[in-house]
């Protein structure tokens, strides 16, 4: 019996463990028909995932709500596909371990491990798609509550003013297939988050077929956490169990939920770039833009940061629209209490340059003051010392300072605040103030050209970040109420550090009391009408003195900078129009000062005291036509000096100028101490001869620094000037020729120089050029070469018969198709040419131009101009009537065209066209 009991017991163990070991070889032996059926399985449960999901989309559109073993169900679905797709992944470097042709492994308890998952999931997947039929649950989604809306409604103001045609923009916009990210920037308080709202509360008229509107305010102090809290809110995944999960595995809750939605996430009051895919936002992208982002902020380099589709500026609004918010918000009654008030509260609102926080601001402040005294006082208050008015100091100026604390570090927040000394609405000449800012030493040691390029990055900074607005290619300006604010930052935000005055165009006809002067460092007294100053202020601080526009100051008195030690920047252009003398006692400035400009003045001699200036690194002397005597050895004393400009100089007496001036000669005296300068970096030249020109054009020290070059050669009798020499100056922004009366031609070896060079463009940074009483010069041609031509002026050149040639262009016939000059000139200015037929023989494009101005030319019958030339017909063209009525037009079309951009040109008393 124990023997037949015993043979039994091993046989049923014999038994069982074959059959254990044929399953694990089965596990083996179908891994790889296994992982072709779990791909397969996988596509076809997606597929079925998808087709569930588009049935539960629509029954929601129609007020309907998912069931709980839908959703239960395509959790698994998600959480199964995780899973399934790592094993496919993983299954080709398991299926290398078999041998023995599949049906064992190199590795048996790895490949009976992997073979046993893909067993399994392939299971479960089969097990899903067998419960994922849907049809009855779909169709028995049950009525409940109505949804949730798309949008949450905000609160907002019932008017809106100025942005309408923006308003309409975006949503057009939102509609583009190509336009999945869109920014919209401008600076602090001109209405980026009232529009944002408007756009938000338009979703509830019109859902534009998304699922759903999540708004999220960002704010200066970025917190991913947040925004991922503001959008679980918005699509019902906040709850406790929610707050208690990792920001990771929320990021991957709200990466789902949003990849199963149409959306929009409207971002308000970014401060830097947001990574929206770590918060777990799935990016629009041009190939995929069903969902839209949409963003405000204060810097348009945030629009590139965010990688925007598309950017929107928002504008300060338009005169018109101002005072409609302005009135708005003062109210009817008010404006009506008093005859007076309508015409002062105009005012009082230009007074706020088009922002639509200070409009509101101020007109709530005044909408109860009914009598035109308080308009008076309050007009006072505001260009005296607006910080003080209502409102301003503590609403709008601290919501603007943002912008300002946000600056990268000292020096860009230093270079903002220098702009408020210039006057309100006033067009500041980008290298004149990198002059000043490197003159009070903001760039440290660096050398002038390191201080250019810092200065126009910082210019660009300041200018993407809505500080300072770009009105031309070569100037800034400051918006009024961003000025203010900088005002009242620097005298009482930062009084101890800063300490400004500024009475820039305040109509001064004196100067502020010199008390007042003590403590400041910085003072403008630019644009008033101060005749004398005739006191001697205690500055112990003061860096920087503004003293411009001033133009009926012509006395200052001797010793007037004696108890100034520290002052580094002094500014008198635009003084003493007709007479202006420097005081005696200038030399104490000798150890401090760095930047003197005296340009555009009445000024005809400089005093031999300033050689004690021996750190001066700029001195301006451009456009002083009177100023013929600088004392031989002068400018050789100044040592230190990197930026000289001496522009159009002495050009009324130049031939005058007495032995002792370096300008006696034409000149080449002053080249000669020129050549001294070891430090010179930025020359702007007159010369007066055309000896003195071959003198510097044979020096390559001065040519690297030549930037504008006047040639006034009234006494010369040089009639042809090689202008190729010109090709040398790679830095020559201004050209002027003055008085040539013998030249007759600037001649140019086109050849020579495209066989040297193997390019056509010579004079890339020719920007400029004036050719003023040249009598017998005929043409031209050689402009040709100048592609960034700006601005031209030919004035009183009887001779000239063509701007430029046919016949001197067709002498390179290889270049007649490869340039068509003047596509980026802005500015053509033609008087008194009485023998000008033609400025060039066929259409230009003329893509850039803003003014044709052309008198005294009564033989130019035709302009270059057809029906493709300036598209947008935004340019004037300005000429007496009866010149316009006979000119010839290529056709009737061309002619209607230009119709509207024709303005008749009035006369002046002194017989000069206006």
């Amino acid at each position: 019996m124990c023997s037949i009991f015993q043979i039994t017991c091993d046989g049923a163990l014999f038994n069982r463990c074959l059959d254990c070991f044929l399953g694990k070889a089965a596990y083996i032996r179908n891994l790889q028909d296994n992982l072709v059926a779990l791909e397969t399985e996988l596509g076809r449960l997606i597929a079925a995932k998808n087709d569930v999901m588009m049935r539960v989309v629509n029954a929601e559109r129609q007020q309907m709500r998912r069931l709980d073993g839908v959703q239960v169900w395509v959790s698994r679905v998600d959480s199964v596909k995780t899973g399934a797709d790592e094993l496919i992944t993983d299954g080709s470097e398991e299926i290398g371990k078999l041998c023995v042709g599949g049906y064992c492994s190199k590795n048996c308890r790895s490949s009976y491990k992997f073979g046993k998952q893909v067993a399994r999931k392939l299971r479960h997947v089969e097990t899903l798609i067998a419960e994922g039929v849907f049809e009855a649950v779909a169709t028995e989604v049950v009525p409940e509550r109505a949804p949730e809306p798309v949008a949450d409604k905000r609160p907002i103001e019932p008017t809106i003013v100025g942005l309408q045609s923006q308003l309409e923009q975006v949503w057009r916009c939102l509609a583009e297939e190509s336009a999945g990210i869109i920014g919209l920037y401008g600076m602090g308080g001109v209405g980026k988050t009232t529009l944002l709202t408007r756009i938000n509360n338009k979703f509830l008229e019109n859902q534009n077929n998304f699922d759903c509107v999540i708004w999220v305010v960002v704010s200066k102090e970025l917190r991913l956490e947040k925004i991922q809290e503001d959008i679980g809110k918005k699509i019902g995944l906040f709850d406790d169990s929610w707050k208690n999960k990792s920001f990771e595995e929320k990021a991957v809750d709200i990466l789902r939920r949003l990849g199963e939605k149409r959306f929009v996430l409207l971002l308000d009051d970014i401060w830097e770039r947001v990574d929206l895919t770590e918060v777990g936002v799935p990016l629009p992208s041009p190939q995929n833009t069903t969902s839209k982002v949409v963003f405000t902020t204060r810097f348009i380099d945030v629009c590139g940061s965010m990688e925007s589709h598309r950017k929107f500026k928002v504008a300060c609004l338009s005169e018109e629209d101002a005072w409609e918010l302005f009135r708005e918000k003062v109210g009817q009654e008010t404006l009506e209490s008093d005859h007076e008030i309508v015409e002062l509260a105009q005012t009082v609102a230009k007074e706020c340059d088009g922002l639509p926080l200070a409009l509101i601001t101020i007109g709530r402040a005044m909408a109860y003051r009914k009598k035109a005294e308080q308009w008076r006082r309050a007009i006072e208050e505001l260009r005296r010392s607006a910080s003080e008015f209502a409102g301003l100091g503590k609403e709008v100026y601290p919501l603007l300072k943002f912008s300002y604390d946000s600056l990268q570090n000292d020096t860009v927040r230093s270079c903002f605040l220098y702009c408020c000394l210039y006057p309100e609405d006033y067009g500041i000449l980008k290298w004149d103030l990198i002059d000043c800012w490197f003159g009070e030493g903001f760039f440290g040691e660096s050398d002038r050209s390191g201080a250019e390029n810092q200065g126009y990055d910082i210019l660009d900074t300041l200018v993407r970040a809505c500080l300072l607005e770009e009105v031309e290619d070569d100037k800034v300006k400051m918006h009024d109420v961003v000025r203010d604010m900088a005002i009242w930052i620097t005298s009482e935000i930062e009084k101890e550090k800063r300490n400004f005055l500024v009475c820039a165009g305040a109509g001064l006809k004196e100067a502020p009391d010199v008390k007042r002067w003590e403590n400041v460092r910085r003072l403008s007294l630019m644009q008033n009408q101060i005749e004398t100053l005739s006191e001697v202020p205690t500055c112990p601080h003061l860096l920087t003195l503004f003293l411009d526009f001033n133009q009926e100051l012509e006395m200052i008195a001797d010793g007037f900078f004696q108890l100034m030690p520290s002052l580094k920047v002094l500014k008198m252009s635009n003084c003493g129009q007709r007479r202006l003398k420097l005081p005696v006692g200038m030399s104490v400035l000798g150890s401090s000062l760095e930047l003197l400009d005296i340009s555009c003045t009445g000024i005809t001699e400089l005093p031999e005291e300033l050689k004690k200036l021996v750190n001066l690194k700029c001195l301006n002397l451009r456009w002083t036509g009177a100023l013929i005597r600088i004392p031989r050895q002068l400018i050789s004393k100044f040592s230190r000096l990197r930026v000289l400009r001496m522009f159009a100089i002495g050009y009324d007496r130049f031939h005058e100028a007495p032995e002792d001036s370096v300008l006696f000669g034409g000149g080449e005296v002053l080249i000669q101490e020129l050549l001294g300068l070891k430090y010179l970096e930025v020359l702007e030249l007159t010369l007066g001869s055309y000896h003195a020109l071959q003198i510097l054009l044979s020096s390559n020290k001065l040519k690297s620094c030549i930037r504008s070059l006047c040639l006034e050669f009234a006494g010369d009798t040089a009639s042809i000037i090689d202008a190729t020499a010109f090709a040398d100056l790679n830095y020559l922004n201004e050209l002027n020729i003055y008085s040539g009366f013998e030249l007759e031609e600037l001649k140019i070896d086109y050849t020579e120089i495209v066989r040297k060079r193997r390019e056509p463009f010579v004079f890339r940074n020719l920007h400029r050029v004036t050719i003023h009483s040249c009598q017998k010069l005929k043409d031209l041609t050689f402009l040709v070469f100048a592609p960034n031509l700006k601005s031209v002026q030919l004035l009183d050149c009887y001779a000239m018969e063509e701007i430029i040639s046919v016949g001197k262009f067709a002498e390179t016939p290889e270049m007649m198709g490869h340039i068509s000059p003047f596509e980026n000139l802005q500015m053509l200015d033609l008087e008194d040419l009485p023998h000008l037929k033609s400025i060039f023989w066929k259409p230009l494009p003329f893509t850039h131009l803003k003014e044709m101005a052309v008198s005294g030319c009564d033989q130019l019958e035709k302009l270059p101009l057809d029906s493709n030339s300036a598209k947008e017909r935004k340019f004037v063209i300005r000429g007496e009537e009866d010149w316009w009525n006979r000119l010839q037009w290529e056709d009737e079309a061309t002619q209607i065209a230009f119709r509207s951009c024709f303005q008749p040109m009035g006369v002046l008393s002194g017989g000069r066209k206006i």
